[in-house]
């Protein structure tokens, strides 16, 4: 799989994948990452996965940075693991009662079908984790079943409630946060992807599958980690 190594201004490295929203793309972003962690390099700052590239941070005035390059072109010259090993399989309760809901209507409009074929098309997909970022725990998740594949609404909200459930074109995703957002609510999940005061903080990671189950209000409320109940 072709690979581009590109400077990033004085302090990163970019390395680029093949340009398409693909799984096996995705695995081998995932795979250069965990080469170059575990090679645990003196002048390397961190190293951060993309859908389909890694950008890896460096000292610039670290010793060894000035071929830091050689070092990272070596590794992509290194065949790919043979298999990706699996990520982790996570199973996600979400309630779509329409107070947790409020675009489940338009999704349905824009897929000619009615609310509860929506739900189950949702439910029916298991997703990959393609990257988490935007705000701390967000998972990019995909993909999603073309016909309820809305795209993002054509204002964004100024605040969406933290575990909202959300579509935006072919990918779905749990706000973490409170936070603006323009993506299609279609339901909400009682877990946090997100708590810093867990034993791990995070409840995806790159490469991880996900799975949704359907849960009532009154299940949501019982189970519920925001304190909203």
């Amino acid at each position: 799989m072709d690979a581009r190594l590109v400077p990033a201004g004085d302090a990163a490295w970019l390395i680029e994948l093949p340009e398409r929203l693909d799984a096996a793309v995705n695995a081998r972003a995932i795979d250069i990452a965990a080469r170059v962690t575990r090679a645990k390099i003196p002048v390397v700052r961190d190293v951060v996965v993309g859908f389909r590239s890694v950008m890896v941070y460096v000292d610039p005035l670290g010793d060894g940075a000035a071929s830091i390059d050689v070092r990272l072109r070596a590794m992509l010259d290194e065949p790919a693991a043979a298999a990706a090993a699996a990520g982790a399989l996570v199973d996600v309760p979400v309630c779509y009662e329409p107070a947790f809901a409020p675009d489940l209507p338009d999704v349905a409009m824009f897929a000619g079908c009615d609310a509860e074929d929506v739900i189950a098309r949702h439910l029916a997909v298991e997703y990959r984790v393609f990257v988490v970022g935007f705000v701390p725990g967000f998972a990019y998740m995909a993909p999603v079943d073309p016909r309820i594949a809305a795209p993002r609404r054509p204002s964004p909200r100024l605040t969406v409630p933290a575990g909202s459930v959300a579509i935006a074109a072919g990918q779905t995703g749990i706000y973490p946060a409170e936070t603006p957002g323009g993506w299609n609510i279609i339901g909400r999940s009682p877990v946090k992807p997100f708590a810093p005061d867990r034993a791990e903080p995070f409840l995806f990671r790159a490469g991880d599958r996900v799975r949704f189950h359907r849960i009532p209000e009154r299940a949501y409320r019982a189970a519920t980690e925001w304190g909203d109940a």
